[in-house]
């Protein structure tokens, strides 16, 4: 035992006068406040007064005061969406990427139909203005076929006056001069002198023309090579053409050689040379 009270410290004698400071001070603090709170309740004297109007005065009415208003009920709150699971945010994303591109093939559809109305408008447009066009083409081609048609009726009557006009003249010349007309007595025409090719005139021409035939092939049967030739007024040949074939094509084309290489017929009796001749040639003659 005499080891215990060894170890145990010893006790200290200015730990009671600190403890009974302190409970000193704390009263001392709570009797201050209970002095300020009484003082602060005392109640002022009340002093009462009445004033008297010289003229009496009829009271104003009473203001009414205004109803209260009742303040609008909030707006309802909306429920906030739920955090999804973090399990559930790959689907989420795979349906708001889904959802995207359903909406951005939405706007292309829409954008195409669009443009296929547009074009289609266009072509109508232009369809319409083409097909316009066109009646207004056909009624000018109409017009232009109608304004020849009608020059060309005045043509017709034009030279149908001018031949009616030549005849009627030539009628009067033939009428004038029927007195010293050289026809004979059998004569049946109206002109003043006959005016056909002599009767030698043929052989002139044949005369002009053979010689310049060149041909050294026997041809049986002896056949005949019509060429019908058109002239000028002075006999100049403007063309041939074969008529008629003899069946042996080298003596018509020797022929026409000849012909051609004749350039001008002779003229006839009476000096003029008839426009349009038919020539006929045979091999053996």
């Amino acid at each position: 035992m005499a080891g215990v009270h060894v170890l145990r410290p010893d006790p200290r004698p200015e730990l009671g006068r600190g403890v009974a400071l302190a409970v000193l001070a704390h009263l001392g603090l709570v009797v201050a406040l209970k002095a300020g709170l009484a003082w602060r309740s005392h109640a002022e004297p009340a002093l009462e007064a009445e004033l008297w109007s010289a003229i009496p005065e009829a009271a104003a009415p009473r203001a009414e005061e205004p109803e209260p208003v009742t303040p609008p009920p909030p707006p309802p709150q909306q429920a906030k969406p739920q955090p999804l699971p973090t399990e559930a945010l790959p689907d989420a994303a795979i349906a708001l990427e889904r959802e995207k591109k359903k909406r951005e093939q939405a706007e292309r559809e829409r954008l195409e139909r669009l443009e296929r109305e547009r074009r289609e408008a266009e072509k109508l447009k232009r369809e319409k203005a083409e097909a316009e066009q066109r009646r207004k083409d056909e009624l000018a081609r109409a017009e232009r076929d109608k304004a020849k048609a009608q020059e060309q009726e005045k043509a017709r009557e034009r030279e149908a006056q001018r031949r009616a006009e030549v005849q009627r003249q030539e009628n009067l010349r033939r009428i004038q001069g029927m007195a010293g007309a050289s026809g004979g007595p059998q004569a049946t025409g109206t002109a003043l002198q006959s005016s056909g090719p002599a009767s030698n005139y043929a052989g002139r021409i044949k005369a002009r023309v053979r010689p310049n035939i060149v041909f050294g092939e026997t041809v049986a049967g002896n056949p005949v090579a019509e060429v019908e030739v058109r002239c000028a007024p002075d006999g100049l040949i403007l063309s041939a053409r074969l008529a008629k074939g003899s069946g042996h094509p080298g003596w018509d084309q020797a022929v026409l050689r000849a012909v051609e290489k004749t350039e001008r017929l002779p003229r006839n009796e009476n000096g003029q040379v008839p426009s349009s001749l038919i020539l006929s040639f045979k091999p053996n003659e």
